[in-house]
């Protein structure tokens, strides 16, 4: 399969910059205590580092919020996944263990600040892609939500019609979300060339090795920006 970002993507975003891992072959059935306590100790971190202080105000996440002003979307109404997510830490409310594929992505996504994606590879025919959404695409909310149709011109991913996350990194799809039948998992890691190009170099390396340290398995690792916009899995 095909991951490919749009050109009109990187003309509304010239500095972004994306990670991806391509790992098969998982089980995901099996209980790993080791990557809930990893889990755990990158949440109890967050906790600390953001006392007293609002996660929207935070260096690491900035970007997003200008990037997000940039593609059309009003970060203060729909917050990044990675601001969304360290809110809820900052907040003491954790998060909770769902299973060792999920708990992989997000114990690196805490750790390193950035929002990274998992989609199952086995429902994506032929490509994953990050595009504008068009009239015929469809989208159906994580929890089985009714269908619903994003906007034109929305910056989603999407494969084929099937949008798997709108607002570019706001909201999943219940199509391709991880389960304990997933196997094949695509993790995109977004970020910017000029901010924290090097942190998505080390979380997708830290990702690959903790895949073939815990899974036995080994992944594929790529990277993308305006010069170089398509991955081959």
């Amino acid at each position: 399969m095909r991951f490919e970002i749009a050109k009109e993507v990187f003309d509304l975003l010239p500095n972004g910059y994306f990670g991806v891992v391509a790992v098969k072959g998982m089980d995901n059935r099996k209980e790993i205590p080791e990557l809930e306590q990893m889990l755990q100790k990158n949440i109890e971190i967050c906790e600390k580092d953001f006392e007293g202080i609002k996660v929207k105000n935070a260096e690491a996440i900035a970007p997003y919020r200008d990037a997000f002003k940039a593609i059309g979307i009003n970060p203060n109404r729909y917050m990044c996944s990675i601001e969304a997510l360290l809110d809820r830490i900052a907040k003491g409310k954790g998060f909770p263990h769902i299973n060792a594929v999920v708990d992989l992505g997000n114990a690196v996504s805490i750790k390193y600040r950035l929002p990274i994606g998992a989609h199952d590879m086995a429902t994506i025919e032929e490509a994953l892609e990050v595009r504008f959404a068009g009239a015929e695409d469809t989208f159906i909310p994580f929890g089985n939500g009714e269908m619903e149709n994003p906007e034109e011109k929305e910056v989603v991913y999407v494969s084929g019609n099937q949008v798997r996350t709108r607002r570019w990194t706001w909201r999943q799809s219940e199509i391709g979300k991880i389960t304990e039948d997933t196997s094949d998992v695509l993790f995109p890691i977004d970020g910017f060339t000029d901010f924290n190009k090097d942190k998505v170099i080390q979380a997708a390396e830290e990702l690959a090795a903790l895949a073939e340290q815990y899974f036995g398995v080994k992944a594929s690792i790529g990277y993308i920006d305006k010069d170089n916009r398509v991955f081959e899995v």
